[in-house]
């Protein structure tokens, strides 16, 4: 009997590989591959094949943390830092962070110069400039992000420490992040600062633009969902949760094109807390200072001063079921 089974399964492998057709693998990839190589030539693909190199999103990323680094030392890294250590650490760090984002900078100015048809005479001095004045800037982050922590632990009664929101607080992270891109976008450095500011939204939820100008003690509980617009101004001391909008009202394709460099989104004036889930729309909307926003709240205008905003509390149903 088990021979019949072994002989019958043994047959049956060999009808099936009489009806398999053997394909050349080889030949159907490089018909593939011909096949993409004449799509990308067609109009309305996105593609970078040309000689000049563009910013790589890799080494964008690699520059954040090394930055990062410097502005938290002895947080990030596997060394042990002492007052021994302090100074080769800050050293050799800086070095290498102004090579990689000399480099990067450099390919991001040069792509717009190539995309515009402007000359591309200073792209590689420019790119050394501003990356020098980043690793000069370093000390004044250091300054604001110091009282961003002190403004997340002050704010959330469940922080232990400043090492547990520098370690644990998304909010934080994404701050970071927001003011090494800002810096380099008011320094006119393209694309970069998008790339940084992006790759933060991917890890936290958080999306601030960094065109956005934001002041001093800066937090933001919980985080996810939160979106920061290019346009906004934001004060000292403002505080907002999960889920908070501060955009810009929705436009026809004219309209978008013609406020591309207007102010489209609201400014929140100092000492402001805006509350979950709390939408706040347009360049004209000014929520005024120590005002409070309640969570759910949608306003496209304005609010005075030292002023609550609440929805009213809704009707609760409850119905027996038995």
């Amino acid at each position: 009997m088990k021979r019949q089974l072994k002989k019958k399964k043994k047959n049956e492998r060999e009808r099936c590989r009489k009806t398999i057709q053997k394909v050349d693998y080889g030949r159907e990839i490089n018909l593939c591959v011909e096949r993409m190589v004449n799509n990308y030539k067609k109009g309305e693909r996105f593609t970078h094949i040309e000689p000049e190199p563009i910013p790589s999103r890799v080494k964008v990323i690699d520059i954040i943390y090394r930055a990062i680094d410097l502005i938290y030392p002895g947080y990030h890294t596997l060394e042990t830092l002492d007052e021994n250590s302090i100074r080769y650490y800050f050293g050799q760090k800086s070095i290498e962070l102004f090579d990689l984002l000399s480099e990067q900078i450099t390919f991001a100015y040069r792509h717009e110069c190539v995309r515009y048809g402007k000359p591309c005479i200073d792209c590689e001095e420019f790119g050394r400039e501003v990356a020098l004045k980043f690793l000069d800037e370093i000390p004044r982050l250091q300054e604001i992000l110091a009282k961003d922590v002190k403004a997340a632990y002050e704010g959330d009664p469940a922080s232990k420490h400043y090492d547990e929101v520098i370690f644990c607080y998304p909010g934080l992270f994404a701050i970071t992040v927001y003011r090494i891109a800002h810096f380099l976008h008011i320094n006119g450095v393209p694309l970069i600062p998008r790339i940084m500011t992006e790759y933060a939204h991917s890890r936290t939820g958080i999306d601030i633009h960094p065109g956005a100008k934001i002041g001093e003690s800066f937090f933001i509980d919980h985080g996810t969902g939160v979106v920061i617009g290019e346009t906004t101004e934001i004060g000292n001391r403002v505080r907002i949760y999960q889920g908070v909008t501060l955009g810009a009202l929705s436009l026809s394709k004219e309209e978008c094109e013609s406020l591309r460099n207007k102010k489209r989104h609201p400014t929140i004036e100092d000492d402001v807390i805006i509350y979950a889930n709390a939408t706040i729309l347009g360049g004209n909307t000014v929520i005024g200072r120590g005002s409070i926003i309640g969570g759910n709240v949608w306003l496209t205008e304005s609010v005075p001063p030292n002023t609550e905003v609440y929805l009213k509390k809704p009707e609760l149903l409850m119905k027996n079921r038995s």
